[in-house]
């Protein structure tokens, strides 16, 4: 994973030779994503820089990647993870320059129709995370695209002189670009129609299409170990975040059964690494700690059991929201622990983690999904989680931890494997309280399909949000150390200062005063939707519950009533 910058929409009186130094400049701002080497190229049309993290083909792989002929420019942040499926089916038909996983793409849009629905019919081909931009030189054409769920980040705005302007992060926007906004995930945008396209539409999205029906346990465990076993698609040192919760530890244990052998090869040969490393971190004392261990001790892993205190996570506040760009409090409590982790395991040497996000918009893990009144209003609110990943757990994974160079992957997020959990009733997924069974608790579906990999006390360990699990300590102190940097009286004209999503408590006025001294402007702070990813705040959470509506603090513990429910009914 990487970061590009793209300036598209040059005029034949622009000062070339600038623009190329502007563009350097501005991708700088990115570098910390790719720190392994900076590719540009420029012609009369269009400028792309690319920082690279090589983590497939290091040695060759460097981008922006062209064409034989020269005329295709592809800059993308991401990996492709079917890429050897695709180039098998392409045959001979397309001039392959490098080992790159990502340069199948600049073969499917050559083969692709240029005038009919081309870019959403190979776009729907590809199995992976990415944000790119490729320049057509010999149509004057650019095409940009984001994977389905938003995984990767990608942001776009024009300069003063109407130039298209896209890149991985807000950082490089933000100087020149008065309306940066974020590009929507499962989509393409087409200069040749100037039409913003969304190409991912899965027959799961509506509920009357998956009423009835039923995954097996074994059909939903071997969809996810292939998930996970495709993700091992490294030449560099990996290994997996570990918290010891449900989704982290299912990873894990997957991740560790594929890792002596090299996925590269079809799992021919022993794996240039073979020993799975695992990272947690946490306050002293802290819940996930101790979990991480039992489930680390389980599954055979080399585990590094990091933690912070509380005072080096208040001083990295600010260099954490330059970084992961929101003022989302539930994002920002997360990212930090995540933001100094992923510090630790780059002085590893590790560049690649497996994470398991994405797993509780997926199966309904929240605790407020407990109030749900029918499968309908639950599967419908998986799907409101799920456009809304790109925003929140998305963002925090991949840019705490790319901040210092090290990718993460989201194998509960894997397109095959979404095909696989989606298509199934949400009946199957909900609780029902008093149920000796697999439904007992959140989740339970998945659970009871990885009966035997982990030890109980894992497999069935009550969710908890990760701000929480590192330590309660932590939120109460983020609360404390806000109570006396806002006044009661700039909390009371909060809506004055920020027109745009007032904060509602200090600690959210705290971090947006944070965030507006790196992101000033009303189009930077549109960029965070509504300010706050209370769980329990969204509408149909309310109107399932409405003492949710008066809930200010975002952490699990504060969805009244449910986890106190939720453990006794464990």
């Amino acid at each position: 994973m990487c970061s590009i910058f793209g300036m598209f929409g040059l005029q034949p009186d622009d000062d070339i030779p600038a623009l190329r130094r502007q563009a350097l400049e501005l991708s700088q701002k990115q570098r910390h994503r790719g720190p392994d080497w900076s590719g540009v190229y420029d012609d009369a049309g269009a400028i792309l820089v690319h920082e690279r993290l090589a983590i497939v083909d290091p040695a060759g792989g460097s981008q922006p990647l062209r064409s034989a002929e020269g005329d295709l420019v592809l800059a993308v942040n991401g990996e492709i993870y079917n890429h050897r499926e695709l180039k098998s089916e392409l045959g001979e038909g397309y001039a392959f320059q490098t080992g790159s996983d990502c340069e199948v793409i600049n073969a499917l849009y050559r083969q692709s129709d240029p005038d009919g629905d081309g870019p959403a019919a190979f776009l729907e081909r590809l199995n992976g995370i990415f944000a790119f931009a490729l320049w057509d030189a010999a149509r004057g054409r650019v095409l940009v695209a984001r994977d389905p769920i938003g995984v990767v980040p990608l942001y776009w705005g024009h300069d003063r002189a109407g130039r298209l302007c896209v890149a991985s992060e807000m950082k490089a926007l933000a100087p020149i670009c008065a309306d940066v906004a974020q590009f929507p995930p499962g989509h393409y945008y087409d200069s040749a129609t100037r039409a913003l396209v969304r190409y991912y539409r899965q027959p799961w999205r509506d509920y009357a299409a998956v009423e009835g029906m039923e995954v097996s346990p074994r059909e939903l465990r071997e969809a996810f170990e292939a998930a996970v076993h495709r993700q091992l698609m490294s030449d560099v040192p990996y290994g997996v975040l570990l918290s010891g919760g449900l989704d982290s530890s299912l990873v894990a244990a997957v991740a560790a059964r594929y890792a002596r052998r090299r996925v590269e090869d079809d799992d021919r040969s022993e794996a240039w690494w073979p020993r799975l490393h695992s990272f947690a971190i946490g306050l002293e004392g802290s819940p996930d700690l101790a979990a991480a261990e039992i489930a680390a001790e389980a599954i055979g892993t080399v585990h590094h059991g990091f933690t912070y205190t509380f005072q080096e996570g208040l001083d990295a506040l600010p260099e954490v929201i330059r970084h992961i760009e929101t003022y989302d409090v539930t994002t920002i409590r997360a990212s930090t622990p995540m933001y100094l982790l992923a510090r630790r395991i780059k002085a590893m040497g590790v560049k690649m983690v497996l994470s398991g996000e994405g797993s509780d918009e997926v199966f309904g893990g929240y605790l407020y999904f407990h109030k749900a009144p029918d499968a309908r209003e639950f599967h419908e609110e998986l799907i409101r989680k799920l456009d809304a990943l790109n925003n929140y757990d998305c963002l925090r994974a991949n840019k705490s931890m790319m901040a210092w160079g090290v990718e993460p992957r989201v194998p509960f997020l894997d397109r095959e494997f979404l095909d696989v959990a989606m298509r199934m009733d949400a009946a199957h997924k909900m609780v029902r309280k008093g149920d000796p069974g697999h439904q007992r608790m959140e989740k339970g579906i998945l659970r009871h399909a990885f009966e035997g990999y982990l030890p109980e006390s894992i497999l069935w360990r009550q969710k908890e949000q990760f701000s929480d699990g590192v330590g309660y300590g932590w939120i109460d102190g983020l609360k404390a150390h806000a109570e006396a940097q806002v006044s009661d009286r700039e909390l009371a004209a909060a809506d004055r200062r920020f027109p745009v999503n007032p904060p509602q408590t200090k600690e959210a006025y705290y971090y947006r005063m944070l965030f507006e001294q790196c992101y000033p402007g009303a189009a930077c702070a549109e960029t965070v939707p509504g300010g706050k990813s209370i769980a329990c705040s969204s509408p149909a959470a309310i109107a399932w519950d409405a003492s949710f509506a008066a809930m200010a603090d975002p952490s699990g513990r504060a969805v009244a009533g449910v986890h106190a429910q939720a453990v006794a009914a464990g």
